[in-house]
């Protein structure tokens, strides 16, 4: 496989061509940005742990049925990917109550729920993923009421297949972020999971397992990464 131009890059990663119209290779760096790009950081070795993690999960995810744009890593910091057309609609899973949930609603941090909570966000970073809901995807064109359908249901389903994976290794899986997109008429689950993108918590002492030790200054990042590697890994 001959990686060729690069294509994106974004906050976390950078997408190159292949030699292969249908696929690409997803290359995942060390930089770490929060509160909408404002905070800037290097986070050592990140994209060779988020490169592992997401690739393992990947695998076990569609060892379980759900479809994804996952081929095969390539390297350390590369895996191969299928290309699609991003929908710019998040999916947000909520478990427990934290972060912006607890801001708008005004509850503390770790409550529980009754029952996990879907969201949608715009994919837009100049307007900073704002929330937005079915009527919106639909009237403005970002996902139709099948794709809706089909991302709710497939969120809800990792979710319970990822709250199980994570429990059984002492990890609580407190929210996570999903993106979307279309391969040859079939939506499938894109971008990557990792500790960037889902709340994970010990679950014996509720120590940050994720990005949030970045974003609150809470120190030794790289090693909850390499902690949830290890359990991801056993």
């Amino acid at each position: 496989m001959e990686k060729r131009e690069k294509l994106y890059e974004g906050k976390a990663k950078v997408l190159y061509s292949t030699d292969d119209a249908d696929l690409l290779v997803q290359y995942f760096k060390d930089e770490a940005t929060a509160f909408d790009g404002k905070k800037k950081g290097v986070i050592e070795e990140k994209g060779v742990l988020n490169n592992k993690i997401s690739s393992a999960i990947f695998k076990m995810l569609e060892s379980k049925g759900v479809k994804t744009h996952f081929v095969e890593q390539l390297s350390d910091r590369e895996m191969l990917v299928k290309k699609l057309r991003i929908i710019p609609v998040e999916v947000v899973v909520r478990n427990l109550v934290a972060g912006s949930l607890s801001k708008r609603l005004g509850i503390e941090e770790g409550a529980s729920l009754k029952e996990p909570i879907v969201e949608f966000f715009y994919k837009s970073d100049p307007l900073g993923d704002p929330m937005i809901n079915e009527y919106h995807a639909r009237v403005f064109g970002w996902a139709t009421d099948a794709e809706l359908k089909e991302m709710s249901g497939t969120a809800l389903r990792v979710n319970e297949i990822l709250s199980r994976f994570f429990d059984e290794r002492g990890i609580i899986l407190v929210d996570f972020k999903l993106e979307f997109g279309e391969h040859k008429g079939t939506v499938l689950l894109g971008d990557e999971i990792t500790p960037d993108g889902c709340r994970l918590w010990d679950k014996k002492t509720r120590e940050k397992l994720d990005k949030d030790r970045f974003r609150r200054d809470l120190g030794k990042v790289g090693e909850a990464y390499q902690e949830v590697l290890r359990k991801v890994m056993e």
